[in-house]
């Protein structure tokens, strides 16, 4: 059984047996396991909180075959990473026929490749951080002369700053392209940017209010995002409105240009000039007492239960085919 997806099928949802039997996919086997524990057991508890017939599935413990046969009809995706959040997951939801939330195939695969996302938001006019992708050792010099220092070595596809570092001298590059290789097959170094940080949830096609992020580490990296208690973040960010209409309008354009659907994250870093530039967009943010998005829900008067409710609502524009092909939406009204 294939899902049709239709996206102008989102709907709100009023009762929480409309949900049917949810499974809460979360830890897995990538680098984020331990993020995707913490997020996947804050939505689980929403979820339960709110009635509705949600359990764990660790798929590093159990085959995807058993969402089937126990009769799950829906997922809540929490998990991180690739395996989790590069499409290979969605493709195989897809391929059982069992809805899930958020992005599909397409926008999980490209927002999991922060080279192909930076491409493509260049072609649609958002500004981005410069960059070179380092294959090895013949790269280094390039690097250094188009970005200059200080400058970050990242992996392409990892998420939480896992295997990313600062470099400030040049003596320093192999250690950090060897840090990043470790967890990516591609890496890429990035122009360092000396402005502010800012984040931008996307919720159901709308922008939530920015966050600006003040790290006081060297910057914001993955002790910085889930453990620390000193990292400051403002929200609202103090954008004037002219600004923070024009930060969310980059966010929704990224997310479409990159086919990412339902919500998610937009990452971007200020130039000195004050123009937004695109780091990353993250299809499964994370949901830990830490997280963003539940941050910014927050500020728009959406409080976790409802925001964890309201994003599994996005599970909806997906819809086995036998229904699909029936008269009208289903229960979904």
């Amino acid at each position: 059984m294939r899902l049709a997806h239709d996206p102008s099928a989102l709907s709100h949802v009023g009762d929480a047996r409309e949900f049917g039997k949810v499974a809460v996919l979360l830890g897995g086997d990538s680098s984020e396991r331990e993020i995707s524990l913490l997020s996947g057991r804050a939505v689980l508890a929403a979820l339960q909180q709110r009635g509705v017939d949600a359990h764990a599935f660790d798929p590093r413990e159990r085959p995807l075959a058993e969402l089937l046969e126990n009769g799950f009809t829906r997922v809540w995706v929490a998990l991180h990473g690739p395996g989790g959040e590069d499409g290979t997951l969605q493709g195989a939801l897809e391929c059982l026929g069992i809805p899930y939330t958020g992005s599909g195939v397409l926008g999980s695969a490209l927002c999991m490749d922060k080279v192909r996302t930076k491409r493509l938001a260049a072609a649609v006019g958002i500004g981005t951080a410069d960059f070179v992708v380092l294959r090895g050792p013949e790269d280094f010099d390039t690097a250094l002369t188009q970005l200059g220092l200080p400058l970050f070595v990242k992996p392409a596809t990892q998420g939480s700053s896992v295997g990313m570092s600062k470099v400030e001298r040049a003596a320093d590059l192999p250690a950090a392209f060897a840090a990043a290789a470790a967890t990516d097959v591609a890496v890429l170094a990035e122009a360092f940017i000396s402005g502010a940080e800012y984040t931008v949830g996307i919720l159901h096609g709308r922008a939530l209010p920015s966050i600006r992020i003040v790290a006081t580490k060297n910057f914001y990296d993955y002790e910085a995002k889930y453990f620390r208690d000193d990292t400051q973040y403002h929200c609202p960010s103090g954008l004037a409105a002219e600004a923070e209409r024009h930060l969310g309008a980059l966010a929704l354009g990224a997310f479409a240009a990159t086919g990412a659907e339902g919500w998610g994250r937009v990452d971007f870093m200020m130039d000195k000039t004050g123009r937004p530039l695109l780091l990353e967009i993250n299809t499964v943010p994370g949901m830990t007492d830490h997280s963003l998005v539940p941050m910014a829900a927050r500020a728009n008067g959406i409080d976790f239960p409802t925001l964890v409710w309201r994003v599994l609502e996005t599970s909806f524009t997906r819809r086995p085919k036998n229904l699909a092909e029936g008269t009208g939406h289903g229960h979904v009204r």
